[in-house]
């Protein structure tokens, strides 16, 4: 169980940064447990159940531990526990570069503004476009990222026309994701050049090509 004082934490572990503005770059991982969603495609299913109850002091050391300045705290959904962002809070204040990776159903109004926000948009193939809370798109900075996860044509096309309807590649840094293995990255990239989406951001998830796409702990 969580508190403001203690989360339930899947994982934390060092890797390198396998998605967005930030790949490529070492970095802290911490998957906390738990998500109230069920996308048909997610990859961390092991993440739903279990885990430790954690202080937040005791989650910092580990981190502290591992010396990287990067942290991105993950889930499941993060934000469904109540202390993730004081936690996020105390790793700002400690001089921590601190990213979230979040699904868009939980709010991401009260996240420090220096906290960079990686928020999903759910398309139809994921069986969660109903779960997702578009009063946060007032609430992201112009610095922070939306990523739309593709599985379709269908898909495809209603990520496409919200990003045009709602300006956001304007407004925001605009990822498309492939679902990985259902959707091949080369054709992605021939419907982003045939509609001209010249600042959307192709997405591919890296440390599925480095290690076993079902590899845990990278």
């Amino acid at each position: 169980m969580s508190t403001r004082s203690s989360l339930v934490i899947s994982e934390i572990y060092q890797s390198v940064q396998g998605e967005a503005a930030y790949a490529g770059w070492p970095c802290t991982f911490v998957r906390l447990t738990g998500c109230p969603l069920r996308c048909r495609w997610c990859d961390t299913v092991y993440g739903f159940k279990g885990g430790q109850s954690m202080t937040h002091d005791e989650i910092k050391a580990q981190i502290r531990a591992y010396a990287i300045p990067l942290v991105e705290l993950t889930g499941g959904e993060p934000l469904a526990q109540e202390g993730c962002i004081e936690l996020m809070k105390e790793l700002v204040d400690e001089g921590f570069k601190v990213m979230i990776e979040t699904s868009g159903s939980e709010s991401v109004e009260h996240l420090a503004p220096q906290i960079h926000i990686i928020m999903d948009l759910k398309c139809p193939g994921s069986n969660m476009e109903s779960r997702n809370h578009y009063a946060n798109l007032q609430f992201l900075k112009p610095t922070d990222e939306i990523k739309f996860v593709i599985a379709d044509r269908n898909d495809y096309e209603w990520a496409r026309n919200l990003v045009r309807m709602e300006h956001l590649d304007t407004r925001f840094n605009v990822l498309f994701s492939t679902a990985f293995g259902l959707l091949q990255p080369q054709l992605l990239v021939e419907w982003i050049l045939e509609d001209k989406l010249s600042r959307v951001r192709l997405n591919l998830q890296q440390h599925k090509y480095i290690w076993k796409p079902t590899a845990k702990g990278v």
